[in-house]
């Protein structure tokens, strides 16, 4: 008869080999963007699943090509993308720990309103706003990389809300009564007594924004005008030469660039992530 620690043993196991299988199924297509990067466009072509070989190894020849390809600077529009994602993470984090704040701390049938919309706006297709968005983006001036954030603000408010309000409802209420007999009004009491104890749901809300927003595509194309600024992923697109032609090579070159970034940001931060979610469920 199999002892329970034996069940669970193999149990455990069962599970392990699951989850590293899942792995190798999300790391393979990274591993073959980096594989074809290094590979004429003619052999990504002709095999793209072959590693390279003496013939059609050229370097990072392709690297150059993808960065020099064009009259639109590459570094250019990694400029573009580092603003972008850079400011609307920071007004992102910003306005939502403190709406987060307020609904969970004024018990209102405004406050709760307003936190249903904002859940409201996680299950609505962007497809289903994005026409109406465009007009609006145009007619209120939101359509260069300096305005842009606030539309992120407005697409990126639903899920961090959503996770600061369950971390807030965990904190005791009693530090920010104590801060309040200090003499604290509730703009200190938020950055000086709240605000740090956010940190947990603070990284891991702004690494999920780091990556939608730097890997964004549909949001800027549409808004922006795209013979001024193009963030990394319009770029992409961009890669043609005659005939709509695309150096396929040159392309998986680019990309490897854009992904890189965002690799090394969620290997180093993987662990807050898991921190924040698990914080902000503690109530709901």
């Amino acid at each position: 008869m199999m002892k329970p620690k034996s069940r669970y043993s193999t149990l455990s196991t069962i599970v392990t080999v699951v989850f590293i299988a899942l792995c190798l199924v999300w790391i393979v297509p990274v591993l073959e963007v980096l594989v074809n990067s290094f590979k004429t466009n003619a052999a990504v072509n002709t095999n793209a699943f072959a590693l390279p070989t003496a013939e059609s190894f050229v370097g990072f020849d392709n690297y150059v090509k993808g960065m020099t390809f064009g009259n639109y600077p590459f570094l250019k529009s990694v400029g573009f993308s580092l603003f972008i994602t850079v400011v609307s993470v920071v007004l992102i984090l910003l306005f939502t720990s403190m709406s987060a704040w307020y609904i969970a701390r004024v018990n209102s049938g405004f406050a709760k309103f307003f936190y249903y919309l904002c859940l409201f706006s996680m299950i609505v297709p962007f497809q289903m706003v994005m026409f109406t968005l465009t007009f609006t983006a145009d007619q209120l001036k939101l359509n260069t990389p300096w305005t842009i954030p606030i539309v992120y603000l407005g697409f990126g408010a639903g899920l961090a809300i959503f996770m600061f309000v369950g971390f807030v409802k965990s904190l005791p209420l009693e530090i920010e009564e104590a801060a309040a007999i200090d003499g604290c009004g509730p703009v200190r009491t938020f950055f000086s007594v709240v605000l740090p104890m956010l940190k947990p749901t603070l990284i891991s809300v702004g690494i999920l924004e780091v990556m939608w927003v730097w890997n964004d595509y549909l949001l800027p194309y549409l808004v922006l005008d795209r013979t001024k600024y193009m963030t990394i992923p319009i770029h992409v697109q961009y890669l043609k030469g005659s005939y709509g032609s695309v150096d396929l090579g040159a392309t998986m070159a680019v990309i490897m660039l854009s992904i890189i970034p965002i690799i090394i940001v969620y290997i180093f931060c993987q662990k807050h992530i898991i921190k924040g979610v698990a914080a902000g469920a503690v109530k709901g």
